[in-house]
């Protein structure tokens, strides 16, 4: 019997992908079908519904199941879940459908999945804003005395999708046709929750932590897996491999600066590299839980949760996806309820007077001592052609980013904040 902790909603991995003749049978079928055209953001939670990686789910939400997790963090059995996983269509398009119906869900020419519509429902103006504020208001200085929606139009980039959303959702369960590009594209590093569970198992792995990584891996990142590494049986360091914001910097040079890493500086026995095809939706302590979640089913029962945890801008408060762990609701009900835990790390830096890497519980000098370290800090550093201090990365890892960013045509401001400078230390 398996030692990992077992998949999110106690029902196993839950896969809509279809393989072998269902698979080709359900192609053909899906021609004959009303073609809808997909996001990039669901065409990722499709295939995160296929591989298992959403497990309990089997389709897109139904209004009560929206509801209840933009509300209380619950769909409407009580499983937890902590942000919508919703589809979007056009109020002409919705007519044309009815419930019971089927359809074919499209991404730039490719089915990506079928679909049997169990419900529509009208999203209006009052709805996308109420969700936005239950899903991306966080506890930072953009959030709050009325200040959100004077920003977050403009520069949250999870308020900008949801407003920009058509005008209503289909729920209804999905069989999913395609895993896209990843598996060609990142080949031995686009990993699903059953591949990954057995690497954990042929390892003897039983208590695993994963990094989230949207960012290239600086001394921070290194010093996190590390800590994990010392307390756990190993570390899955999770990048995502889907869309991000215009300036962040692509997937395919932050894994490799991960892969020097490991080569120099990691024991690769403790370590695993892998990717998930979500595009990043940047709800902070909201998607630090759903991080949670979905690492859940591949086999992870420590998330590391540190400073501003899938932040933008000063949305969020430094450590309110740390706190929010404490305040989700439980059922005594293991199969519903969130099983991977957050291992909280507190604010990383080098200190020269420690002369290493230390944290706030574990430095007592003062701030002038400290190489604050952060993703946007270095790409901003980066993006400006400025110089890197002594310390923030690893030298191989920023030779290997400027080589990247000395080949970009278009330049892209990078937006400092609190969070990232240091300024709210």
């Amino acid at each position: 019997m398996s030692k990992l902790v077992a998949p999110h909603g106690g029902k196993g991995l839950v896969c809509a992908l279809l393989e072998g003749a269902e698979l080709e049978a359900e192609k053909a079928k899906a021609a004959g079908l009303k073609q809808i055209e997909i996001s990039d953001r669901a065409k990722g939670d499709l295939i995160m519904m296929g591989i298992g990686g959403f497990s309990p789910l089997t389709g897109f939400m139904t209004k009560a199941d929206w509801k209840g997790v933009c509300e209380n963090f619950q769909m409407a059995d009580g499983t937890f879940w902590p942000v919508p996983i919703t589809l979007d269509v056009t109020a002409a398009d919705a007519a044309d459908i009815a419930e019971g119906s089927e359809i074919a869900l499209v991404r730039k020419g490719e089915v990506f999945a079928t679909m049997t519509v169990s419900e529509k429902f009208e999203m209006t103006e009052a709805d996308k804003k109420w969700e936005c504020e239950k899903v991306f208001m966080g506890e930072g200085e953009e959030s709050v005395d009325g200040k959100f929606w004077e920003i977050a139009p403009e520069d949250h980039p999870g308020v900008i999708m949801v407003m920009a959303q058509k005008d209503v959702n289909l729920a209804g369960p999905v069989k999913v046709l395609s895993q896209g590009e990843y598996p060609v594209e990142y080949p031995g590093v686009y990993l699903t929750p059953a591949e990954t569970r057995a690497m954990f198992e042929e390892r003897g792995w039983a208590n695993v932590a994963s990094l989230q990584l949207r960012n290239p891996m600086h001394r921070s990142h290194e010093y996190l897996c590390k800590i994990a590494v010392e307390v756990c049986d190993g570390v899955l360091i999770h990048s995502l491999i889907g869309n991000l914001k215009p300036g962040d910097i692509p997937a395919p040079v932050r894994v490799k600066a991960i892969d020097i890493l490991i080569e120099n500086y990691f024991v690769k026995e403790n370590v695993i590299s892998a990717g998930y095809p979500l595009d990043m939706r940047y709800a902070g302590p909201r998607e630090g839980l759903l991080h949670a979640t979905f690492r859940q089913n591949y086999g992870v029962n420590n998330m590391l949760i540190g400073r501003d945890h899938a932040g933008v801008g000063d949305f969020y408060g430094l450590f309110e996806a740390q706190d929010i762990f404490d305040r989700i609701p439980t059922t005594g009900d293991a199969a519903k309820d969130l099983l991977c835990k957050p291992m909280k790390i507190d604010w990383t830096f080098y200190c020269h007077k420690c002369d290493g890497m230390a944290s706030l519980r574990t430095c007592n000098h003062d701030k002038d001592s400290r190489v604050i370290l952060s993703g946007t800090k270095l790409r901003k550093a980066l993006s400006d052609g400025a110089e890197i201090v002594d310390h923030f990365g690893r030298d191989e890892v920023i030779v290997h980013l400027r080589a990247y960013y000395e080949g970009l045509t278009e330049k892209v401001e990078v937006k400092m904040q609190g969070a990232a400078s240091g300024d709210a230390m």
